[in-house]
């Protein structure tokens, strides 16, 4: 896990340290921004209505220490949700960009590398493919947190844990593609360095809810990955613990 939380941290070092990074990174800025303030209104309402459900109704004393409670989670799942549906449209609608960033980022490190050719509606077109499979697992962890909708502390923590999954497929997305990898490689490359996609995704997931820092989050995944080498210098799951 450790090692997952540093690799994106230096990611994120290196982003901005880079003249050449910094201008692929200003460059799809605007649009990363745009959909975060659109997000944000939309969680400021889903964070409304969860609380209107969760906050119940009594004149005794307790009842305003619960209310605290189901407010701060129906305000952390919403957020939570925020953030996943941020990076699954963003994945797609800045994906040419983000592989730019992945080409460079190898290209600054000396790393045999290729530039990707295809037209920007292809690679967008299939950033959003990618996103389809996924996005059924997060399906499943959505329909199970429901069983719980009446508990809210153990349904966002299983939405949470979901999300962090769903969450590490998109981040992983442009360098997987970029080495051509299916989903069964990429579901396999998850299972064997959990550890890793844990913290990595973790850490993630706890910057998309910061304002500002969030519309980076996504970029600077690239940018670790590339650096990184992923997957193949990654280390197994046993050396993660």
């Amino acid at each position: 896990m450790l090692k997952g939380f540093t690799t994106f941290l230096l990611g994120f070092i290196m982003m901005f340290s880079e003249n050449t990074l910094r201008s692929v990174l200003w460059r799809m800025l605007g649009l990363l921004a745009v959909l975060m303030i659109v997000l944000m209104v939309s969680v400021f309402f889903f964070a409304d209505y969860l609380a209107s459900v969760w906050v119940p109704e009594g004149d005794e004393w307790y009842w305003l220490i619960v209310g605290y409670i189901a407010s701060f989670l129906a305000g952390l799942l919403s957020v939570v949700v925020g953030a996943v549906a941020f990076v699954a449209l963003a994945s797609a609608a800045v994906a040419p960009w983000l592989d730019t960033l992945a080409f460079k980022t190898e290209k600054i490190l000396g790393k045999p590398t290729v530039e990707n050719d295809a037209s920007w509606a292809n690679q967008a077109l299939a950033a959003a493919i990618n996103s389809i499979r996924p996005l059924f697992g997060l399906l499943l962890w959505g329909l199970l947190a429901l069983v719980f909708f009446w508990f809210p502390p153990l349904m966002t923590l299983i939405w949470t844990y979901g999300s962090i999954q769903f969450l590490n497929y998109e981040l992983f997305d442009t360098q997987a593609s970029r080495k051509d990898l299916k989903f069964s490689a990429r579901k396999a490359e998850m299972k064997e360095n959990r550890w890793f996609w844990l913290g990595f995704g973790g850490i993630a997931l706890l910057l998309m809810v910061v304002p500002i820092l969030n519309i980076f989050v996504l970029p600077a995944a690239v940018v670790a990955l590339a650096k990184k080498g992923h997957p193949e210098s990654l280390p197994s799951s046993q050396e993660e613990i």
